[in-house]
């Protein structure tokens, strides 16, 4: 039978790479985009050149019902999900000076409600169909460290490490694994030819000398919902270069550096 995987937030980025990563192991994939609706048919096309099948869906998954009902959809289309892997995420600095309720409220059902219902629709689905699925979060390493005008961002970062502790518990019983992934200066967006990586002021800070690339967060990702990680379970993994080991400069204005 065919292996499948749900992806919130594809479209682009470290998603993007995920999905393209999960189709070519030979995945059926489906995925939500939030507005770049070209983008999510671009993937599309290319995994389906892939001889898998690809749905796609729009999606504001910090809405109230969203992340139930597409993944209940999802269901419905690929008839089972074997992989969950919820990456969607928007990140903001702000002060706490001047915190707005409706940035916690947007980044806190964005960034953790969505995984905490998408996760709840997947999990009841897997053990009804006695499926030993893999659960993967997409942290940060903003989660472990931490930065001035990032405690809401940050702090919602760090409890998705917290939580995947105790689904990994409560699950375990199912054959359920539930894992974190902790990625830290990614090139999400234009050229990431190995110039364009080691190029910059962040590149230099990260031990390796140069940013990640979507497909080193997807070959991680790959491995942990693989059969040679079936004995890892509530475990964060940062996947960053070594960007903080040592700790680099922190931009005193806000960001991170």
């Amino acid at each position: 039978m065919e292996k499948t995987a749900f992806i919130t937030g594809a479209s682009r980025g470290i998603g993007r790479g995920i999905a393209l990563r999960l189709a070519k192991e030979g995945y059926d994939i489906a995925f939500t985009y939030h507005s770049k609706q070209e983008e999510a048919k671009s993937l599309q096309n290319t995994i389906e050149k892939m001889d898998r099948k690809c749905f796609f869906y729009q999606a504001n998954l910090q809405d109230k019902d969203a992340p139930i009902k597409v993944t209940k959809q999802v269901i419905e289309d690929l008839g089972k999900i074997d992989v969950l892997i919820c990456n969607a995420g928007k990140t903001k600095f702000t002060s706490i000076r001047s915190l707005e309720t409706d940035l916690i409220d947007f980044l806190y059902h964005l960034n953790y409600r969505s995984y905490l219902l998408c996760t709840k629709t997947a999990v009841n689905h897997m053990i009804e169909q006695n499926i030993k699925g893999r659960i993967i979060y997409i942290s940060s390493t903003r989660g472990t460290r931490a930065y001035a005008n990032d405690a809401v961002y940050g702090s919602l970062k760090a409890g998705l490490n917290r939580l995947v502790q105790s689904l990994a518990i409560e699950l375990s019983e199912f054959d359920i694994t539930v894992n974190s992934v902790a990625p830290g200066a990614i090139s999400v967006r234009g050229d990431n030819s190995d110039e364009a990586l080691r190029s910059g002021h962040i590149s230099n800070l990260v031990p390796l000398k140069r940013k990640g690339k979507p497909a080193d967060v997807a070959g991680l990702v790959n491995y942990l919902v693989s059969d040679e990680a079936s004995y890892i379970t509530g475990e964060t993994i940062k996947i960053d270069g070594g960007l903080i080991l040592y700790g680099p400069n922190e931009n005193p204005n806000g960001g991170l550096f």
